[in-house]
């Protein structure tokens, strides 16, 4: 067997564009007809341009390969061109080839991924989701902490256990920064009546965009610890894990990062640092499932747990759930709300979500399959990245 084919799809997510502007899927294709999905989450660029990206890594490394020598494959895109550095758009596109083999893989041997990467230790899997403006709200609720409070008892009352909120002000190129006494108000306000209103029927996911220094972020876990959040996440930016470990080793809330991290050498640093007991890893970006996998070996050995991000498209999300599933230190998974809209209806059958769980599907590969048509009605063309970020310093007066 051996890789046949490579084509790309460059779909904008409709509004309310819950996971990002677009999605970015790839689809390898064996001499002997089998296909596999893939999905890359990179950010910096067009996503026109990534999808040229992954032709050319494609066309260079995968085209001719045997799909099941996936650690030669990702040795040799990873050292191309005498890099050998976790440059992130490149893993990113390695990490959609690499999901795509697997997909493959999975199919050509009629099993689950996670059959192959240790077997199923998990029925079902814990899931949470941001708190998410509605049709018809009357108010922010990224910023009134009444409708975020109303809104979380919604959530928990349809199964969920677990929910996310952002309070805590704008990020942007500039960061990081100290907070300013308004927003550390509000972000204590939300943790307050968020508390008030779950009670012990839910856990409080405080999600931060690496805004803050580590003295800014010590003060806002300083405000956060009576509510007893399950996590501070990503409160300094990435590139320095030793200062995030000055935040973990400052407060009781457990820290938790790695959605801008790309392989185990990144994640290597967090864990030596002490800077994260919670990893989450983006499997879009982080090198793929192999490549989490390894991570997850790694962060058992340090009694870390993991909890795979996601904001991004429903194939991404069907790799973090194969990981998820046969991880003995998986925590809890990320949804889009119950994987719903736009992120079902891209998918020939839609994730199962019931009562806050994700049910992994018996599917082989990666279990889900992308619903070609619906990607070619829906292309991207935008000009937007997949997030918009402050590009100027922020200002409190």
């Amino acid at each position: 067997m051996k890789i046949a084919d490579v084509a790309t799809f460059v779909v904008g997510n409709p509004p309310p564009r819950f996971g990002g502007n677009f999605f970015v899927f790839v689809k390898l294709t064996t001499d002997d007809g089998i296909a596999g999905y893939g999905e890359v989450y990179a950010a910096a660029f067009s996503p026109h341009v990534v999808a040229a990206m992954i032709e050319d890594v494609a066309q260079r490394h995968a085209v001719g390969m045997d799909p099941f020598r996936i650690e030669t494959l990702w040795r040799r895109m990873y050292g191309a061109g005498y890099g050998q550095h976790p440059e992130i758009s490149l893993v990113a596109v390695m990490s959609g080839l690499e999901m795509a083999c697997w997909d493959i893989v999975g199919k050509a041997v009629d099993k689950p991924v996670r059959e192959l990467l240790g077997g199923r230790v998990r029925e079902r899997l814990r899931s949470y989701t941001y708190l998410y403006p509605e049709e018809g709200d009357t108010a922010d609720v990224y910023l009134d902490p009444d409708l975020a409070a109303e809104r979380a008892s919604e959530y928990v009352a349809r199964g969920f256990t677990a929910v996310k909120f952002d309070p805590s002000g704008p990020f942007g190129v500039f960061d990081p920064r100290q907070p300013s006494l308004e927003r550390l108000d509000l972000s204590e306000t939300f943790a307050r009546k968020l508390r008030e209103a779950v009670g012990a029927r839910a856990d409080l996911l405080f999600g931060t965009h690496g805004q803050f220094t580590p003295s800014g972020a010590i003060r806002l876990a300083r405000r956060l610890e009576p509510y007893d959040p399950l996590w501070l996440e990503e409160p300094v930016p990435p590139e320095m894990p030793e200062e995030m470990a000055r935040v973990a080793r400052a407060t009781t809330v457990p820290i938790a990062t790695g959605e801008r991290l790309a392989t185990k050498y990144e994640f290597a640093r967090v864990l030596r640092a002490g800077a994260a007991s919670i990893l989450q890893m983006a499997l879009g970006r982080v090198g793929g499932l192999l490549e989490a996998k390894k991570i997850a070996g790694m962060a058992e050995a340090h009694y870390a747990s993991i909890a795979p991000h996601l904001y991004c498209g429903p194939i991404e999300g069907a790799a973090n759930v194969q990981l998820a599933a046969c991880s003995p230190n998986f925590l809890i998974l990320e949804s889009i709300r119950e994987w719903g809209g736009f992120h079902g209806e891209i998918l020939k059958t839609p994730m199962r979500w019931e009562d806050g769980y994700v049910i992994p599907p018996d599917a082989p590969g990666l279990g889900v399959e992308l619903d070609e048509e619906v990607a070619a009605a829906h292309p991207y063309t935008g000009d937007a990245l997949h997030l918009d970020i402050r590009t100027t310093p922020a200002d409190f007066a």
